[in-house]
């Protein structure tokens, strides 16, 4: 049985234990070079709390290459993240240096990120087609579509061969996660964040629905996970939650579940994503994100879904203009988000992976976040990673 004090977790990151160390793997505290290996899932009890803490984070990270011993090569291979998320430029945004520019590059990258896992790594994208595509013509990937095209076509066969395409191409270069389809109603015409990037299929909840059905039956077709955005609901915001508070009291409609009911009675539900909108008419205090009354009483109770829970990204404006890391990160966890997103992106913090450990580890000692959240959280990455995720398949 494994063990060790934290501060020999996060000096050494011994994996899961003993038993599961390659040789070579640790020499003297510094990441080494490995052979590839084929991937496998460990008995849960045998993990430290530490290690079911670092399979909660989804991280974001400069670079198109994996350097050793760089902050992501050390939260892959000494403190086991659960996953990776990868973007491409965006001069707009402010963001550069980031992670995808060509076909060889990006394959190259993916594979060496999965490589360098124990344990099968989510590899995820936004890749939802349109204008919020991370794999663009432009470096070389083929071109897609968006969902306001596809629900404006209303043909499901066209919206299920581009999905057939789309997920061919996750596939091809390494991705087992794609953060799509969005599934909120374009309600608001005149939305910044969804309407106008013609991101949702449409107004109607019955076509969202049916399309967002064909999306998730052709990704599942190439072994990609999905994910349901943005719980629940922004299409009809007036704001954009990436640069502030967005409160959709006035506007939001219960309407605005129904996708969400249709496709987690469906089996077509495999993740649902946050949003960090305010609406007092759920939760006075706080987001969506935050909400234990959005995330238990609603997803979880009236909808009936026990899957996979992830968080927009923490970075966003609407929760660092308003949050501390460490309470957006415990709001989180209690209201019943599993998978914290940190894109890590225009706020690039390098230690985000020992310092979310630390400060989680400090919560559960301090009652603050019950440890039975975090088995249950972890207990919910690695079900839905043996349920869907091939072994080795990147060793």
């Amino acid at each position: 049985m494994f063990s060790c004090t934290r501060r020999t977790f996060l000096k050494t990151s011994a994996l899961t234990g003993a038993s599961l160390l390659l040789p070579g793997l640790l020499l003297g505290g510094c990441a080494a070079t490995r052979p590839a290996i084929r991937q496998s899932f460990p008995d849960l009890q045998s993990w430290p709390l530490e290690r079911k803490i670092a399979q909660m984070l989804l991280l974001g990270f400069p670079g198109e290459t994996l350097e050793p011993d760089s902050p992501i090569d050390r939260a892959i291979r000494r403190y086991g993240v659960g996953g990776v998320v990868l973007f491409d430029n965006n001069i707009d945004l402010g963001v550069t240096g980031r992670n995808i520019t060509s076909p060889s590059q990006l394959k190259q990258l993916t594979t060496s990120l999965q490589q360098s896992s124990e344990v099968p790594l989510l590899i995820a994208v936004d890749q939802e087609g349109g204008v919020v595509a991370r794999l663009k013509d432009r470096y070389g990937f083929p071109a897609t579509v968006s969902a306001k095209y596809l629900g404006q076509q209303n043909r499901l066969e066209l919206t299920r061969s581009s999905s057939d395409s789309l997920a061919a191409t996750l596939e091809e270069y390494g991705f087992n996660l794609n953060l799509a389809p969005v599934v909120d109603l374009a309600t608001n015409p005149d939305n910044p964040v969804i309407a106008f990037k013609e991101r949702s299929f449409s107004a109607d909840p019955a076509l969202v629905t049916a399309h967002a059905a064909e999306f998730i039956k052709g990704h599942h077709r190439h072994q990609i996970l999905t994910c349901l955005k943005h719980f629940p609901g922004h299409g009809s915001s007036r704001e954009d939650s990436h640069l502030g508070l967005v409160d959709v009291t006035r506007y939001w409609h219960e309407n605005e579940l129904q996708p969400y009911r249709d496709l987690i009675s469906q089996g077509l539900c495999d993740m649902v994503m946050t949003a960090h909108t305010f609406n007092t008419a759920i939760d006075p205090v706080y987001p969506a994100t935050l909400s234990k009354a959005t995330i238990d009483g609603i997803l979880r109770k009236q909808l009936g879904f026990d899957g996979v829970v992830v968080s927009d990204d923490l970075y966003m404006g609407a929760i660092v203009q308003h949050y501390s890391y460490e309470t957006a990160v415990e709001k989180a966890i209690n209201a019943g988000v599993d998978l914290l997103v940190v894109a890590n992106d225009k706020l690039y913090s390098p230690d985000i992976m020992p310092r979310t450990i630390e400060l989680l580890l400090k919560m559960v000692e301090q009652g603050r976040i019950p440890r039975e959240r975090i088995d249950q959280a972890c207990n919910r990455i690695i079900a839905l990673k043996k349920r869907t995720l091939k072994h080795g398949d990147a060793a």
